[in-house]
């Protein structure tokens, strides 16, 4: 099992979220979240002041697959979460030892 941690544009999380469930994602995480990368920030104009903005609006998408799907995953979140401008955001993929459903106490591929 892997899990996926990607922070993307928040315009796009529905648009990211109906293609993976459309190819068999049956469940994740969103998380609002603040960051920097490349883009460094920005500056706004507030009340004819202008000031920085140093963290960008990002969602934080957090989702446990099945390695077989993994690739899929990536692919999907790639083609439905690019905009070709700075701050599309990134991908991890982290490796899950462990996965337990509270309700059944299945474990693993079963808790998916």
């Amino acid at each position: 099992m892997k899990l996926i941690i990607a922070a993307i544009k928040p315009f796009k999380l529905e648009e990211v979220r109906e293609a993976l469930t459309s190819i068999g994602v049956r469940g994740m995480m969103v998380t609002e979240i603040k960051g920097f990368g490349s883009q460094s920030g920005h500056t706004e104009i507030y009340r004819g002041a202008e000031y920085a903005v140093n963290f960008v609006p990002k969602v934080k998408l957090e989702i446990v697959v099945s390695d077989g799907l993994v690739d899929q995953v990536l692919d999907t979140i790639l083609k439905t979460a690019k905009t070709d401008k700075i701050g599309d955001g990134k991908i991890f993929v982290l490796d899950v030892d462990q996965a337990v459903r509270v309700r059944t106490g299945e474990t693993n591929d079963d808790a998916l």
